[in-house]
């Protein structure tokens, strides 16, 4: 992970207040849409290609959020709360490889393979939760995850995983237009760069989707 020096992370958090304020002052981009009934929890791509750092997209820097998304998906089940889990579909060298991925290559990194889409198991599903292969940033994008929340009467989706500027901020926006509460957990989340995930929580909280801490999230859990 790319981390900011003390000096620069208060020059961007400064930044980030300026940002702040001024849609305050306006009146917009400030609305949270709060907790729902029913919720689900969706753990973004928190598989061995991007939580372990022997492979070049992989960082060790996740643990604390795999470690946090642990411990809510453990309590959740206890209040039959739905969890679905995504990653990478895995294929060998083939015409069918995606534009931009995790997966490039890099002589000085394991090479990409099965494990690499498995999902971590710190976190890993239960026989009955589902899996979902996706093929594109968001976990709604060409799946049936919409459906399947629908048919489960969920109103507020917990989001997890990785990485915050990229799968994180595509799976919150997606879940805004359907309709759902998303709501990303600000230490269940983590990101390449400390930057980019400082600015898109900041950005996305305004926008499109509500934030909070795994505290927070494990509260309005245990009131369900």
């Amino acid at each position: 992970m790319n981390q900011l020096s003390d000096e620069l992370r208060k020059h961007f958090e400064e930044a980030i207040a300026t940002a702040d304020e001024y849609y305050k002052s306006r009146g917009i981009f400030q609305d949270r849409f709060g907790f729902g009934g029913s919720p689900a929890i969706v753990v973004v791509d928190f598989a061995y290609g991007w939580t372990d750092d022997s492979y070049a997209g992989g960082s060790a820097r996740l643990d604390v959020p795999v470690q946090n998304t642990a411990t809510l998906i453990e309590f959740a089940r206890t209040k039959n709360v739905p969890i679905v889990y995504t990653t990478s579909p895995y294929r060998a060298a083939s015409l069918d490889q995606p534009f931009k991925s995790a997966a490039d290559d890099s002589a000085k990194y394991r090479d990409w393979d099965a494990h690499a889409c498995e999902i971590d198991d710190r976190v890993a599903p239960l026989p009955h939760e589902l899996v979902i292969e996706k093929e594109n940033a968001s976990a709604f994008f060409g799946t049936h995850l919409a459906a399947f929340l629908i048919s489960n009467k969920v109103d507020t989706l917990l989001i997890t995983g990785c990485s915050t500027s990229a799968c994180i901020r595509a799976t919150a926006t997606d879940a805004k237009s359907y309709r759902f509460r998303p709501v990303i957990i600000s230490d269940g989340v983590g990101d390449r760069s400390e930057a980019a995930h400082l600015f898109t929580l900041a950005d996305i909280q305004a926008r499109f989707s509500d934030v909070c801490s795994m505290d927070t999230a494990l509260e309005y859990l245990a009131a369900l």
